[in-house]
């Protein structure tokens, strides 16, 4: 057991160092020795765990599609914004999140490995379903368009911020684009009981390591 936990965190180290390493310089210009040298291991760790470069990309991206902190709520909505509020307040804080979204935007990396656009789509389906049979969407809403135009807006947000001057914080500029797209997909009745703001991703946030901890429980049960 022990030997199997160090494993783990060894392949985690590796990763994290990866990722931090793809989103300083991109995947291409990044090297395994950047990588050796941050993770502190040794090649022949980190080949027992990625045989290439290209495994690492893939795996940065397969991490980025995260739940984490993301509680049951009463609404299915609402799950659906916390976790796209709590992404948002993550990105620039972990580069883990940050490297996908840096090797996805990328033409040549995007080429290679593709996004993790597909599961994201996927996985905002799943809430609007679940929602839309408990009356909270309204009918007309088609689940697989409009998760498609979510994600699409709110990586177009990173993306465009990130180049327009003066400063803007990803979580606000993330609830601004719910409280505009909502209204076309929630109820009346539902709309008005929904939380959407930077500061409710705040408070997602820093009770991220009660929900780790809570999760582990749970798996090792």
């Amino acid at each position: 057991m022990a030997q199997q936990e160090r494993a783990i965190r060894t392949r985690r180290c590796i990763l994290e160092a990866a990722a931090e390493t793809f989103d300083e310089r991109g995947y291409e210009s990044t090297t395994i020795a950047e990588i050796l040298e941050r993770a502190d291991v040794t090649k022949g760790a980190l080949y027992f765990h990625f045989p290439s470069k290209g495994d690492l990309a893939r795996a940065v991206l397969a991490a980025a599609v995260t739940t984490d902190g993301v509680r049951p709520q009463e609404l299915k909505l609402q799950e659906m914004v916390d976790t796209l509020l709590l992404l948002a307040y993550r990105l620039p804080r972990e580069p883990m999140l940050s490297a996908a979204l840096r090797i996805a935007v990328d033409p040549q990396s995007r080429g290679q490995f593709g996004t993790a656009w597909p599961d994201w789509v996927e996985l905002l389906v799943g809430f609007l379903r679940d929602a839309k049979e408990r009356g909270e969407v309204l009918p007309h809403v088609n689940e697989a368009d409009t998760a498609r135009m979510i994600v699409s807006t709110w990586t177009g947000v990173r993306v465009v911020t990130e180049g327009l001057p003066g400063t803007y914080g990803l979580a606000d500029e993330v609830a601004l684009l719910l409280e505009l797209l909502l209204p076309a997909i929630a109820t009346p009745t539902v709309l008005p009981r929904l939380e959407i703001s930077a500061a409710r991703a705040a408070h997602l946030h820093d009770d991220l390591p009660a929900w780790r901890a809570e999760s582990a429980v749970v798996g090792a049960g």
